[in-house]
């Protein structure tokens, strides 16, 4: 999909989606494109700017991510998810860190769970430091 800044023969200004240049070609050519506040057809691209997006940080923001493609196992899904916060203490962020000091004996075990990035969790689990993925977002981050 794109989007593109138009402009009628009225100089009306609007944007519309298209499922690629040549779509909007095609369309353009068959008279289908039309301003949405005066209905003309000659419609044509008009100068846009390009999205720019903030500046990212080294790492990429991790984001659990699970569908529930039916009851039965979204029910499941929630109780793991009660129990593991009922039983476990949450590190946010800090899960790898926390983790491998435990692993490595610098800390006391103890059940935790967390956000680990990618590259993080490869490392855990190469270097043997017992580590799954959580079928669910934890409560803290959620809205």
């Amino acid at each position: 999909m794109i989007r593109f800044a138009l402009k009628c023969e009225n100089d009306h200004r609007f944007e519309s989606w298209f499922q690629s240049g040549a779509a909007f070609e095609i369309l353009q050519s068959r008279d289908l494109v039309a301003c949405p506040t005066c209905a003309s057809t000659a419609v044509q691209k008009d100068l846009m700017a390009p999205k720019v997006s903030a500046k990212q940080t080294e790492e990429p923001e991790t984001r659990p991510m699970a569908t529930a493609p039916d009851p039965e196992l979204a029910n499941a899904i929630k109780k793991l998810r009660d129990h593991v916060e009922k039983t476990s203490d949450y590190v946010g962020p800090d899960f790898a860190r926390e983790a491998r000091a435990m692993h490595e004996g610098e800390v006391p075990h103890r059940p935790i769970y967390g956000e680990a990035k990618a590259e993080e969790a490869k490392r855990l689990l190469e270097d043997g430091v017992p580590a799954l993925p959580l079928p669910f977002t934890p409560r803290q981050k959620t809205n």
